[in-house]
């Protein structure tokens, strides 16, 4: 195909049709039967015509002339990766012909490139945006060579295409070889990171600066734990202060910074020069890495003037003990650090300069090192003649000369700030971050330490918890709960002053310990205290809240030799006055104590139930209230254990909620109902569908959902014969795990309702969001109907919401006729109640439903 055709030109001027229409025109203006002002028309055309072919014809001529004038191999690509036009360059870079390439796909340039190659491109094109990708070329040899290629849109004899410019990268690849040839024998260090801090490259002389032998990683032997960096003056600095970090952060060069490098396992301290330079990107505004070079100037310190500095500027000072003239001597720095003037001159000085203690741990030091050739190492607290204190870390070792002349030496460092740092540490980790009172961790260490100081241990334990606190936390929420903490933590501080310690021992739960040998009634009189500051209501964010306290009250020795009995007793006691109202005290007693062994005996029963086969279920019938027709049964769970007998589900649920057995106990109701369904279908029993309780624990195991699928799998029951009934208090806990685990139940056909609407929180936005198939209105309520005029209304609201929601409704404690007619005058269609059945037993629900049955 010739260059110049129509088909390969980018301004697609047809030659051929043109010069035909101008031949044409000048021979309808020979004619003589044209009238002369239609000749005149004619001219006119024709020489429009003429002008605008030589103008195309010189813009052919300058693309041609732009085209192969640039160096770099130009493509010009169709959408389905045929080439169209290639210029100079590029027959030159290839060498091939115009004829090997003009018509062929890429490939013939690049046979790697997968057969998708062009949707990323076009993708990146449609946006508006330039292509740029590294890729290998091959000429007509078959030799290849690196090229990056820049594509862009444009449009080719009035169709869509691409331009690509190659862009040969050999030259640059071989300047990189040459570079790092060059990196490697330079005497200095480099260390590459990235804008994350990640190391990229390390240079031998850096590795071997660092210390970093053969096949260890980079990373790994720079990490801030192995290290301990110091500045010019000794401190200690963190990872944000390192030159790299200040040169990306700034996105300056950051010259010549003298850092002491300490490497904590070889105790090697190297001292280096350090430049870092930051680099950028192409077009970017932040650094994308940054280089730094190592300059090892410990030799330069070990010269004596530079070496005296380098001390007072690590806060490191040296000495030096000759005990056969008992003479010590000291640097200035070590002068500096002790502080006393005149300084030591003699061994028995600087352990003056000790307090007993550490005194007595550096002479044993000394003796070990003497006799045994053992480093001295210890870090220990003294007093300036200022009378302040000060902190130093001794390292030493002997030097044995004869039994007269042995010596000792090392460095004598201040860490003062450090020690003060940690100590700082140490307080706010004994400390609540929200209230500043002691943490749970402190207050223990501190009673344990206060029982085994005190000879009668005379101690007595408050166990403080708010009531009513998780009103403000489910109206306001989280953050408006933790300033009401935050205010209680006052008021109870204030109220104790400092007749005890206080602590948040969490949530909100405190504790208060106090001594009782010069007061024995301490403890009522701080628990009234503490009573009284609650008189005054709350407010927060607006909002003005009623909130009291329980307090449970427990005295060691009686109550508990240990910190967790004494703490527990307090703890019975404390549910016990929040049993009893709410807003008072109870002192741990006698009979608090049996209740809590029952409770234990409770516990240990509970947890083999399931295993002792001691749970059954019975099932309350769910019928239409019109007919009585049976349409579903509620699963009810009962316990009848050896020892203890039959037990109410009111004295174990609660208990099992709280140790969690709930969640186990759950599951085998579940598999059961599921069970006791299945055989009644197949005995011929027209029940649609079972309904089982689900506690809130449950929910929060996480394990709700598979026992739910393994269930209805073991039985071979569809997703809708199961109803799964939930409390309020599942609506507004966690809202984005709530609606992923309904949405994976009803995804498996499973209903989902609310128990005992209306009693609790009634979160009626999240009806809305939640994929709820039903509500149960409360037995509260159904028993004052027709003639509880707040009861009516209440039922009317519910029955409204759900049929607004499109929810089903059904009733329970139905067990009056009145009742049953007042629902159905409501719209309320399923009930369930006394007036029915209590719960009962499979077969005798089989046995009061005969007419159901299918035999």
């Amino acid at each position: 195909m010739s260059r110049h055709s129509s088909a390969s030109s980018p301004v697609g001027t047809p030659r051929m049709a043109g010069a035909g229409t101008v031949d044409a025109l000048d021979l309808a203006m020979s004619r003589d039967d044209v009238p002369d002002d239609i000749r005149s028309l004619l001219a006119e055309a024709r020489d429009a015509l003429q002008a605008s072919l030589e103008s195309a014809e010189h813009a052919r001529q300058r693309y041609d002339a732009l085209f192969d004038a640039v160096p770099d191999p130009v493509s010009i690509i169709d959408h389905d990766g045929i080439v169209l036009d290639l210029n100079k360059a590029g027959i030159a870079a290839y060498r091939r012909s115009r004829g090997e390439i003009i018509g062929r796909p890429i490939h013939v340039l690049n046979p790697e490139l997968p057969r998708d190659h062009l949707v990323p491109v076009l993708e990146t094109l449609d946006r508006g945006e330039t292509y740029v990708i590294e890729v290998t070329n091959m000429r007509a040899d078959g030799t290849r060579f690196p090229v990056e290629v820049h594509s862009a849109a444009m449009q080719y004899d009035g169709r869509p295409a691409l331009v690509a410019v190659a862009r040969d990268l050999s030259g640059r690849r071989d300047a990189e070889l040459r570079y790092r040839e060059l990196v490697e024998t330079l005497d200095q260090g480099i260390l590459v990171q990235d804008a994350a801090g990640h190391y990229l490259f390390a240079n031998a002389t850096a590795m071997r600066i660092f210390g970093i032998g053969k096949g260890r990683q980079l990373e790994d032997e720079l990490q801030p734990q192995h290290w301990r960096i110091i500045d010019e003056h000794g401190r200690e600095i963190s990872a944000s202060q390192l030159p790299a970090q200040r040169a990306l952060h700034w996105g300056r060069t950051i010259e010549s910074t003298l850092l002491g490098f300490y490497h904590r396992e070889r105790r090697h301290l190297t001292w280096l020069s350090v430049t870092s330079v930051p680099h950028y990107p192409a077009g970017g505004d932040r650094p994308r890495q940054v280089l730094s070079l190592f300059t090892d100037v410990t030799a330069l310190k070990r010269d004596s003037a530079l070496f005296d500095r380098a001390q007072s500027l690590a806060q490191i000072g040296g000495w030096e003990w000759d005990t056969g003239r008992n003479h010590l001597y000291l640097t200035d720095e070590a002068q500096r650090i002790i502080g006393n003037h005149p300084a030591p001159q003699d061994m028995d000085g600087l352990l003056d300069c000790l307090r007993d203690r550490d005194r007595a741990r550096l002479q044993e030091a000394i003796a070990r090192a003497l006799a045994t050739g053992y480093g001295i190492d210890l870090e220990l607290e003294g007093v300036r003649g200022s009378g302040q204190s000060f902190w130093i870390r001794v390292i030493g070792e002997a030097i044995v000369g004869s039994a007269h002349s042995a010596r000792l030496t090392g460095t004598l460092q201040d860490i003062t700030d450090r020690r003060h740092a940690e100590e700082s540490l140490r307080q706010q980790a004994r400390t609540d971050p929200l209230t500043g009172l002691l943490n749970r961790d402190a207050i223990l260490q501190e009673l344990d330490g206060w029982l085994e100081d005190a000879s009668d241990a005379q101690i007595a334990v408050l166990y403080i918890d708010l009531d009513r606190f998780k009103v403000v936390n489910d109206v306001l929420g989280h953050a408006a709960g933790d300033r009401l903490l935050a205010t209680a933590a006052k008021r109870i501080e204030r109220a104790v002053d400092v007749e005890g310690l206080l602590a948040r021992f969490g949530g909100d739960e405190f504790l208060v310990v106090c001594m009782l040998h010069d007061d024995p009634d301490r403890p009522e009189r701080l628990a009234d205290a503490i009573l009284a500051s609650f008189a005054e209501n709350f407010r927060v964010d607006g909002e003005e809240f009623s909130i009291t306290a329980s307090i449970g009250i427990a005295r060691s020795p009686r109550d508990g030799m240990g910190s967790p009995q004494l703490i527990q007793s307090a703890d019975v006691a404390m549910y016990d006055s929040k049993r009893r109202g709410r807003n008072g005290r109870q002192s741990f007693t006698p009979e608090l104590a049996e209740q809590q062994l029952q409770r234990l005996q409770l516990e240990t029963h509970l947890r083999r139930a399931v295993r002792n086969d001691e749970f059954h279920l019975v099932y309350q019938p769910q019928v239409d209230l019109a007919s009585g027709r049976l349409s579903g049964a509620e699963a009810l769970i009962r316990w009848r254990n050896r020892s203890l007998g039959e037990m109410r589900p009111d004295r174990f649920i609660d208990h099992a909620e709280t140790t969690g057995d709930i969640v186990g106990i759950g599951r085998w109701v579940l598999r059961e109902a599921c069970r006791q369904l299945r055989n009644w279908r197949q005995d011929g029993l027209a029940i649609e569908r079972i309904a089982v309780n689900v506690s809130y624990r449950q929910f929060l195991s996480q394990d709700l959902i598979q026992s739910v699928r393994e269930a209805l799998g073991e039985t071979g029951l569809e997703g809708r014969m199961l109803e799964l009934e939930f409390t309020e208090r599942v609506l507004i806990e966690d809202e984005p795990d709530t609606r992923r685990a309904f949405d994976e139940l009803r995804a498996m056909g499973v209903a989902l309702s609310i128990d005992d609407f209306g009693e609790g929180y009634s979160a009626l936005n999240y009806l809305r969001r939640l994929p709820i198939t039903g509500l149960k209105l409360s037995q509260l309520f159904v028993q004052g109907i027709p003639d509880n005029e707040s009861d009516v209304a209440v039922c009317q609201a519910v029955t409204g919401i759900a049929n607004s929601l499109g929810l089903g409704v059904v009733a329970e404690g139905i067990e009056q006729v009145t009742q049953r007619d007042y629902l159905l005058s409501m719209g309320i269609t399923t009930g369930q109640g006394f007036l029915y059945a209590p719960g009962l037993l499979p077969n005798e629900l089989l046995q009061r439903y005969p007419r159901l049955a299918v035999r």
